[in-house]
């Protein structure tokens, strides 16, 4: 009689890996969660801080009952569900469920279903690591939470049989703000100015109007670029938007371009004032 139980959570991956381990392991595959909470209610009660009222998933009697009768016979129970928070969390539940004695149960994960680290883990076990149990429950039960309390406004208000979460409530959240902001904004006339200034030691370089002696100044419209170009020596040219060009909050690739644009002026201005201006049109 094999005196190991080893549970995972794939059909196919117990198959295989009962080839590798022999007749000392019995392997068996949970397909999946065995305890969830219940479907008929929150099922997490809030004013005793948030006690968790899970029930066996509906269908899965029998797998958790063959399971059981085989972890009484062995002599030890690994639990190998996948290696991340929801396979943590099922080998929390297993261990549950199966009234499991801490000296009996092992915990080991594989990182590839192969021979050599099979037998390595099954070496090396470990405990069941509760942070990331803690860190699946928290999702599970702010999933039930914000579904729960959101479903149902959705089905009134927009259609029945949606859902809401932790990921779709928060994205709509953010959607809306934008959208305010968007709508919120005022568009304003704005325009540049650029010359382009010869080197002491030859050559040229652009160069952005960035304000006077007093500071930056913005140039709002054309009656104060063209003064500003009135007081330049030399020919000069105007850039300037052949319309008003109205720029969202959200729209980021426009911020960014012109960012980069500011930041590349920079290495010109120590330029502006080292150099003998020569303005030129372009």
């Amino acid at each position: 009689m094999p005196s190991n139980l080893l549970i995972v959570e794939s059909p196919a991956k117990a198959k295989t890996i009962g080839k590798y381990l022999g007749r000392d392991f019995t392997v068996k595959a949970t397909m999946g969660h065995l305890r969830d909470l219940p479907k008929s209610k929150m099922g997490v009660d809030i004013p005793a801080g948030f006690v968790i009222d899970y029930r066996p998933i509906s269908g899965k009697e029998k797998t958790i009952e063959d399971l059981k009768t085989q972890a009484k016979k062995a002599g030890r129970v690994y639990l190998a569900t996948d290696p991340d928070r929801e396979g943590e969390a099922i080998s929390w539940h297993l261990k549950e469920l199966l009234e499991l004695p801490e000296d009996k149960t092992a915990r080991v994960t594989f990182n590839e279903i192969t021979q050599r680290v099979v037998r390595e883990s099954i070496e090396q076990p470990r405990a069941i690591d509760a942070d990331l149990v803690d860190a699946q429950q928290a999702r599970r039960v702010i999933d039930r939470i914000l579904g729960y309390e959101l479903s149902p406004l959705l089905w009134r208000k927009i259609k029945p049989g949606l859902s809401a979460g932790r990921v779709q409530s928060v994205a709509t959240r953010l959607v809306v703000d934008r959208e305010e902001e968007i709508r919120a904004f005022t568009p304003e006339e704005y325009w540049s100015l650029d010359v382009t200034l010869s080197r002491l030691r030859g050559g040229t370089f652009d160069a952005h109007f960035y304000g006077t002696a007093e500071g930056k100044k913005e140039l709002k419209n054309k009656q104060e670029t063209d003064a500003v170009a009135a007081a330049v020596e030399g020919p000069v040219s105007a850039s300037c938007p052949a319309s008003v060009l109205q720029l969202h909050p959200h729209a980021t690739v426009l911020v960014d371009g012109a960012a980069a644009g500011r930041l590349r002026r920079l290495d010109y201005y120590a330029e502006v004032y080292a150099a003998k201006p020569h303005w030129q049109a372009h």
